[in-house]
């Protein structure tokens, strides 16, 4: 890689950086109600619920792969429980969601936001790696 085509590279990431520092309260709000909602009804057992709330290429993905209807195989995944939101950070139509058990990753909808991973966990330099996932 050229040496333009990598400033060209780090000043887009520092951009999309700083744009997720401008998010508007109501998009960060609007992100972080729908990962507790979607908590919530995972920790009721309320799997339909949950279910409206994943997106539809990660509900299409686990459908797949459990060969189950969403309701029946979210009940099957093992997701942590997720306690209480400690950070909610909003980069253009994607959010992630720290919170004290768990990091969900979100996009934005026209209905709203969505769940596109969950039950994710760090991997140092690596990408998380998410119980539920988009294919």
């Amino acid at each position: 890689m050229t040496r333009a085509a990598r400033a060209a590279l780090c000043a887009g990431a520092v951009g999309s950086l700083l744009a997720g520092c401008g998010a508007s309260a109501a998009r960060v709000d609007g992100a972080r109600a729908a990962g507790e909602r979607f908590e919530r009804a995972l920790a009721s057992g309320n799997h339909e619920a949950a279910c409206r709330l994943v997106a539809p290429e990660t509900l299409a993905q686990l459908e797949q792969d459990e060969g189950k209807a969403c309701a029946e195989a979210l009940g099957t995944e093992q997701l942590p429980t997720a306690g209480a939101v400690r950070q909610t950070e909003v980069y253009g139509r994607q959010a992630q969601l720290s919170l004290e058990g768990d990091t969900l990753f979100l996009s934005q909808f026209s209905g709203g936001w969505k769940v596109v991973a969950a039950g994710c966990t760090p991997q140092g330099e690596q990408p998380y790696q998410c119980v539920l996932k988009g294919g």
